[in-house]
């Protein structure tokens, strides 16, 4: 964000001249190439870098000039979840995948709720099957966390063969997605992200606590 911003001709702009009306400017751009998260997410960094420099760089500015623009609507979450016989059949059409890790990949996110960042990135000294969990050195947001595993994703990362370079699931990042694509078709399920088994995943952590407190 920082390398677009410094490109564009936004960052030509002295911080003593940046006006409201130049970042509603670049906020109507952004919003032609990119959704409302994305662009949300830039003048956010905007308005906290402004926010330091006039708290700590000592810029005296009469006022933050991204403090009351108009923030474009976020989009409705999606709440796509795997109906009927849909997960069944999504297995069978990962099984036939050319490549082996996919139905691994896609049984970790729905057993763990790792994104796929993360499913990708594990490596075998992080994966402590003997205890039943893996720990994340690094996330999305910054932290280490340790996530549990179902006997189902025990026993899938059991089944999966050593890799020379220590990644439990080495699949290049980019790769994921035209093999969900392809899944997805020969599987006849229509308008499902692989981010959407995350939310799958959640929910089903959710119902598993609600029923366990219900017992209790």
């Amino acid at each position: 964000v920082v390398a677009r911003l410094q490109k564009s001709w936004l960052g030509n702009i002295w911080l003593s001249k940046l006006n409201s009306g130049h970042l509603a400017r670049y906020r109507d751009e952004r919003l032609s190439e990119v959704g409302a998260s994305a662009c949300n997410r830039d003048l956010s960094l905007i308005s906290h870098a402004i926010r330091i420099a006039m708290s700590e760089w000592g810029f005296n500015l009469p006022g933050n000039p991204a403090a009351n623009l108009r923030k474009p609507p976020q989009p409705k979450g999606r709440t796509r979840r795997l109906e009927g016989d849909e997960e069944a059949r999504l297995m069978v059409s990962c099984q036939a995948s050319s490549n082996l890790y996919l139905q691994p990949l896609v049984v970790r996110a729905i057993e763990t709720a790792m994104r796929r960042g993360e499913v990708l990135s594990l490596r075998s000294e992080h994966v402590q099957l003997d205890k039943s969990y893996v720990h994340l050195p690094m996330t999305k947001n910054g932290d280490s966390r340790d996530v549990p595993l179902s006997p189902l994703a025990r026993q899938t990362i059991e089944a999966l063969p050593r890799s020379r370079t220590g990644v439990v699931i080495p699949v290049p990042p980019e790769a994921p997605t035209g093999l969900w694509n392809r899944a997805t078709r020969r599987a006849d399920i229509m308008d499902i992200r692989f981010y959407d088994l995350r939310h799958e995943a959640t929910t089903r952590l959710s119902v598993k606590c609600l029923r366990v407190l219900a017992e209790a």
